[in-house]
């Protein structure tokens, strides 16, 4: 079974401000992540496209301690969208203190502004890429 999405390239295209995401032919069902089979109906056959990046903010945290080697990032702000396309996707909220955050940017519409790309640590297999959403 061959990915038509790889993580490698998810993260290429992050990194260029693109959201790339997956569409079952059987189904129809859009993906913000890499996967081989169809999370709603086990189909593998897949069309690669471009999600637009906009959504709304599901939930939130603010994280106080971070991930080795980002140490000097924190607190930041970490959330689940759920893109205008459907699929839902974590990022990190910018343009917005964490001291700031609270529970009424949920339900807030955002618009993804680029990605940031995160150093690997020992626990990864090298830099991943994450996209950034700001408040509209």
């Amino acid at each position: 079974m061959e990915a038509k999405l790889t993580f490698k390239d998810f993260n290429e295209g992050l990194k260029q401000g693109r959201l790339s995401g997956l569409k079952c032919g059987d189904c129809g069902e859009l993906s913000a992540q890499p996967r081989l089979v169809c999370a709603k109906c086990g189909g593998q056959d897949f069309a690669v496209i471009e999600l637009k990046g906009g959504g709304v903010i599901q939930t939130f945290t603010v994280n106080y301690v971070a991930a080795e080697g980002r140490e000097s990032e924190a607190p930041y702000i970490v959330a689940i969208v759920e893109l205008d396309d459907g699929p839902w996707i974590m990022g990190n909220i910018v343009g917005l203190k964490p001291e700031e955050a609270t529970m009424d940017i949920m339900g807030r519409k955002v618009s993804m502004e680029g990605s940031a790309v995160f150093a690997g640590d020992r626990y990864s297999s090298g830099e991943t890429a994450r996209p950034l959403f700001k408040l509209i």
